[in-house]
């Protein structure tokens, strides 16, 4: 079995646990590579293009937060990943780096279990060129710099929904729905639900909310607006900019991605220390 290794290179704690991680491997004479990036940082000769790790490897350990993860998703589809968070508690990364050995272990012998998570994916066609981009959480299209308010025109199964004027549009995945979406007003919705969330960001209207639908409808989404360029964004990673007219279409991907899950938590739990629920309000606090 061979592992592969992402980490935020940008956080002290998660560099440091990838050198004990290098230790522990070389202890046991297990198999691993890192992507090229971690690898420079952490002068290490195991090293791949993180294009090619899917490829190379059984499994994938993410070193850092939901954003590592997040980040490692995009290359992981089809093999398990580990997510391990070296800083405060997330909702997609669930092992603390106490329980990595242990999460490592089980999965060498075959003893773990999977969540499995949807992911959306956005086609557009430009210039009749097709691109194809994955989200965990969130597709989102922005107004960005346009200085007016402009029109999204969403279309579901090919029946125009709304023209939303508004500052953009989300569409999330029951796991994004704690992300992006939930700052904006939408529903937490639980792990592995069969639906999507759409959710305007700042809408110009009082009597628009978010709207939950189910993940086997094709969202269209177009911007009306003279000019401009509007961009799209994937899993918070802008992806184009896009023109008044283009059409992005976004469906439920045939591909999930696989987390370890860590059967000594569950997400309610994460769920209510996150949004600290049920804790008592002290007067000054």
């Amino acid at each position: 079995m061979k592992f592969a290794i992402v980490v935020n290179i940008n956080r002290d704690e998660a560099v440091a646990l990838a050198r004990e991680l290098i230790a522990w491997f070389e202890e046991r004479d297990l198999d691993y590579v890192f992507d090229a990036v971690s690898a420079a940082k952490l002068d290490t000769r195991k090293a791949a293009d993180i294009e090619k790790l899917n490829r190379l490897c059984d499994v994938f350990i993410s070193l850092g937060g939901d954003g590592t993860l997040l980040f490692t998703s995009h290359y992981s589809v089809t093999k398990p990943v580990i997510g391990i968070n070296v800083g405060h508690l997330g909702f997609l990364a669930e092992f603390s780096r106490e329980e990595m050995y242990g999460a490592i272990e089980n999965v060498l012998a075959g003893t773990y279990a999977i969540h499995d998570r949807t992911q959306l994916e956005a086609h557009i066609s430009i210039d009749n060129e097709a691109k194809h981009f994955t989200a965990l959480n969130d597709v989102v299209v922005e107004k960005g710099a346009y200085p007016r308010i402009p029109a999204f025109i969403i279309t579901l199964d090919g029946e125009q929904l709304s023209s939303y004027r508004a500052d953009g549009i989300i569409i999330a995945t029951s796991t994004g729905s704690t992300g992006y979406s939930l700052s904006a007003g939408g529903p937490v919705i639980a792990p592995k639900s069969n639906v999507f969330v759409i959710t305007p960001i700042c809408p110009h209207m009082l009597t628009v909310r978010p709207l939950v639908i189910s993940d086997d409808k094709t969202i269209e989404i177009s911007v009306d607006a003279p000019d401009g360029a509007f961009p799209l964004n994937c899993d918070g990673h802008v992806r184009k900019m896009l023109r008044p007219g283009d059409v992005i279409t976004v469906n439920k991907s045939r591909d999930a991605i696989n987390l370890v899950a860590n059967e000594n938590r569950n997400y309610w739990d994460i769920l209510r220390s996150k949004l600290l629920w049920g804790r008592e309000h002290k007067p000054g606090t």
